[in-house]
């Protein structure tokens, strides 16, 4: 028989479990015996994991981050806890600085065995956007509360139902001209499933990994334009891609109502890989797994004529080869 997690029959709380990271965590947790609270705005997001947990596993609590009596309820009874709370709008200093401090200080004083904080690669208190600022305050409030969290910084984290990767494919497949910002930029894509693992390998071993800070990435780095073609390719379509210049679409992302912030820009620009170095997953022991081992699959529905479409793209270029 496989070993007993040490998470299983305790209590983790996990802030932001009804985010998309925190839909995989919850399930990773849930998968090793633990019982999981799920504390966020929206915990109805959540409620479709209920089927994968046993009586009394799976609870849920309401929860506004900006409300330090929030936080404190959400605490209370928990041995570990998980903060996967980000965002790119609102009051980012509170939300993703301040209050993961006071998650880590309410859960020290509790007794907590382990905390795990999901940063981000490009937290810096000297970063040019609000966002690395804030994602830099909540590292070092939560180091300062609780002396032995871990700090996971993720890369772009993609996976079958992501906002990166299926944005991109939803314009791929309907224009047959596109324009790529920030072409040359090197970003080191991240399994969604091997964040949700590392956060549980962090948890289950406090011991070894507590006090720690790892970048996750996964094993390859691909520019802007390699993404846009390789999704493409998946899809079995012809495109042409345009590389915008720096100005101009940095001047895109000031606009309002436009899908990518002036934030988000700043941070492609200077790209998003793993810090020579750096603690990464394979530290955590787990192998890091590469966007084409997915791609192909889950372009299906993207493609024409589904999974039929790819085939008859590949008979039609054997045939002109000859």
């Amino acid at each position: 028989m496989p070993k007993a997690s040490p998470l299983s029959d305790c209590l983790v709380t996990v802030f932001g479990g009804g985010g998309y990271i925190g839909n995989y965590v919850v399930q990773a947790l849930l998968a090793r015996g633990a019982r999981v609270r799920v504390a966020s705005r929206r915990p109805e997001k959540s409620w479709p994991l209920k089927p994968l947990a046993n009586l009394g596993q799976l609870q849920f609590a309401r929860c506004d981050l900006l409300n330090n009596d929030h936080i404190t309820a959400a605490l209370a009874g928990a041995e570990y806890v998980v903060n996967l709370v980000g965002d790119f709008a609102g009051d980012l200093t509170s939300l993703m600085g301040e209050a993961p401090g006071h998650m880590a200080r309410t859960a020290a004083a509790n007794g907590a065995k382990g905390f795990v904080h999901i940063s981000a690669i490009g937290a810096d208190e000297n970063s040019p956007t609000e966002y690395g600022k804030s994602k830099a305050l909540g590292e070092r409030l939560v180091r300062e509360g609780f002396e032995n969290a871990v700090i996971l910084r993720p890369s772009i984290v993609f996976g079958k139902d992501d906002n990166f990767i299926n944005m991109f494919a939803g314009m791929i497949e309907h224009f047959a001209v596109l324009p790529v910002f920030g072409h040359d930029k090197q970003l080191q894509l991240v399994y969604v499933d091997d964040v949700a693992e590392a956060v549980v390998a962090a948890l289950e071993a406090p011991e070894t990994h507590g006090g720690k800070i790892f970048e996750l990435g996964g094993p390859e780095k691909l520019t802007m334009l390699e993404i846009h073609q390789r999704i493409a390719e998946a899809q079995g379509r012809e495109r042409r891609f345009l590389e915008v210049p720096d100005g101009a679409s940095a001047l895109f992302a000031s606009l309002p109502l436009t899908p990518m912030s002036r934030d988000q820009w700043t941070l492609l620009k200077e790209g998003n890989v793993v810090a020579d170095g750096a603690n990464t997953l394979a530290v955590l022991g787990i192998e890091a797994r590469p966007l084409g081992l997915f791609l192909e699959n889950w372009m299906t529905r993207y493609r024409k004529f589904g999974r039929f479409g790819l085939a008859n793209e590949r008979q039609k270029k054997r045939a002109s080869n000859g």
